[in-house]
């Protein structure tokens, strides 16, 4: 895997849905299946890409991350502004700040690998500690999850 681009992000408005959940409980995939159908519905996009977004607790400590660890997960769009936002959707504020980018080649099912090297190879050994501010993952227009040729950029937040 390739070291990680910094960069530093301004705060983004998104809209999208949201559940709470682990990695033992993992319910991604119905989450996409209800928001995908009705992401039409969200005015003022700013493009095609969608927004997988974990948010944890500002406590949470990866010293004391388990498979059972809750946290909230969103499946989002970012939006130029907040208008009529549909029923059954909610607003997020993705805080600014600076962010490890990596790029995440291959399916989905194919992520803890990418995962366990961030967390576990990289993150030990930069300059960096883990910040507390929301992970997410950004899904390209036309991404599947079971393509093998699939590609996702992983934001981790620094400091």
């Amino acid at each position: 895997m390739q070291a990680p681009r910094i960069e530093l992000l301004e705060e983004k408005t998104l809209v999208g849905m949201h559940v709470t959940m682990s990695l033992i409980d993992d319910t991604t995939s119905e989450l996409f299946r209800q928001f995908m159908p009705r992401r039409g519905e969200i005015k003022h996009k700013v493009d095609a890409s969608n927004y997988c977004i974990k948010a944890y607790e500002d406590s949470h400590s990866f010293e004391n991350f388990t498979g059972a660890t809750e946290f909230e997960k969103w499946a989002a769009i970012e939006v130029h502004k907040l208008d009529n936002i549909p029923t059954g959707m909610e607003s997020l504020i993705l805080r600014g700040g600076k962010y490890a980018v990596f790029l995440h080649q291959g399916p989905a099912s194919a992520f803890q690998t990418t995962f366990q090297h961030i967390f576990g190879v990289w993150l030990p050994n930069s300059e960096f500690d883990l910040d507390s501010r929301e992970q997410f993952e950004i899904l390209p227009p036309g991404y599947r999850p079971d393509d093998p040729n699939a590609e996702e950029e992983v934001w981790i937040p620094v400091k």
